[in-house]
């Protein structure tokens, strides 16, 4: 039986998240949740699990106390095989210097590849939602013979110029000619001319490779030392890098609906966006697929429950959530959240330990952990009163409140 080629993943989780603010005032992007009982990491973390690449290493940098607590303490995994998970902060081996970039993270955490000794690096970033068989991905990066591997999502050419864009030829149709980072103009493709490849964020090196560019990248004085702004365009320059198409990939138990979502929830409306997908009855992404699980851990609650006549319709309940005498439509209810009689709450995502007064009003919102929303407030009706009283209101109109945030009637 030929050797199976050994494979590190190593993610991305160092990013602020400043347009995340007020959910990210406390915690890495990474960490912020997600869907009720997740983490936005959990997605990548189950990905690369589930593709049976288990030597993870996750760099951290921001306000990495949560992330770090939740890493070390959900994705415990046999050491028998050699198996771990394990958050790596920045170590300043190289000078007492944050983390330049996440190109720089990697060349200041090559330990890490030496050590391990890997055929092939998996470099996935940490806070994006979807569901990918990353091994698919490396099978095509082997066959290639690519210096890297760069996943690309098609989309909409009128949407793509928010994102870094593939532009890919040669004889393959697969080698990447150029990386364009927001292109006012992007290039369609060959067999779609009204979409383009947006990069994911993903890649497969081989490590020769990678190990060479990072080199050459931390020498150069100009670089911005970042993996989609420095060093793909360095290999591409070399006719190293080949794109992956996502509409190739297969996912076990994957919906006609959700067979090729990919969220990028860099934004508070793309994340509320995002949860609203999660919640019909025939769910844009489906997180109740079985035979491609996402992983996380679970607080010792009891289960949701509704009383007094508490509503839910179209919502997703965590453990220990209840609804006494309220209504909630469209929402995603985290663990520990109380909603009172006669509150109506619609479109909003609560976060942990949240309490909803009688006869609250809450529309298009999004809640963080341990607020008290007094009886009768009113949230997310009058953005201008929100706005009065300190609360987020973001430009499609969602009112977003920090964690803790007293509510001022």
């Amino acid at each position: 039986m030929a050797r199976q080629p050994r494979v590190l993943g190593i993610v991305l989780a160092g990013g602020e998240g400043k347009r995340l603010l007020p959910l990210t005032a406390d915690r890495a992007k990474p960490a912020v949740p997600f869907g009720g009982t997740y983490r936005l990491i959990d997605f990548v973390l189950s990905n690369l699990a589930n593709a049976e690449y288990r030597q993870l290493c996750v760099l951290t940098q921001y306000k990495s106390h949560s992330l770090d607590r939740h890493v070390s303490l959900t994705w415990r995994m046999s050491t028998l095989l050699g198996n771990y998970v394990t958050p790596v902060p920045a170590q300043q081996r190289l000078g007492p210097r944050w983390y330049q970039g996440s190109a720089d993270a990697i060349y200041q955490s090559l330990n890490l590849i030496y050590d391990d000794q890997p055929d092939h690096v998996v470099v996935f970033g940490a806070d994006h939602v979807y569901r990918m068989d990353a091994s698919q991905m490396v099978d095509q990066h082997i066959a290639t013979g690519a210096g890297v591997t760069v996943a690309g999502i098609r989309m909409p050419r009128s949407q793509a110029s928010a994102f870094g864009v593939i532009q890919a030829g040669g004889p393959s149709g697969r080698e990447i000619e150029a990386f364009l980072e927001k292109p006012a103009n992007p290039p369609g493709l060959a067999d779609s001319p009204d979409e383009s490849f947006v990069s994911m964020g993903n890649y497969v090196f081989s490590t020769d490779v990678l190990l060479e560019a990072l080199r050459l990248d931390a020498d150069d004085e100009g670089s911005v030392h970042d993996m989609g702004g420095s060093i793909i365009p360095l290999l591409t320059a070399k006719g190293e890098a080949y794109v992956y198409d996502f509409a190739e990939n297969e996912v076990p138990g994957a919906t006609d609906r959700d067979r090729f979502y990919w969220r990028d929830v860099g934004t508070l409306d793309s994340y509320h966006e995002a949860h609203m997908d999660l919640v019909s009855i025939d769910p844009v992404f489906n997180l109740y697929n079985r035979q491609w699980p996402i992983y996380t851990s679970f607080p010792q609650y009891p289960g949701a429950k509704l009383v007094e006549g508490g509503q839910a319709n179209e919502s997703i309940l965590s453990m220990g959530s209840i609804i006494a005498g309220g209504a909630v439509d469209h929402c995603v209810l985290s663990p520990g959240v109380r909603v009172g009689r006669g509150a109506r709450v619609d479109e909003t995502v609560v976060l942990n330990n949240t309490v909803i007064g009688a006869g609250a009003v809450i529309k298009r919102a999004i809640l963080d952990k341990n607020i008290v929303v007094p009886d009768g407030a009113e949230i997310g009706v009058d953005h201008e009163h929100d706005r009065a009283r300190g609360f987020t209101v973001s430009a499609d109109g969602v009112t977003v409140l920090g964690k803790g945030q007293e509510v001022i009637l």
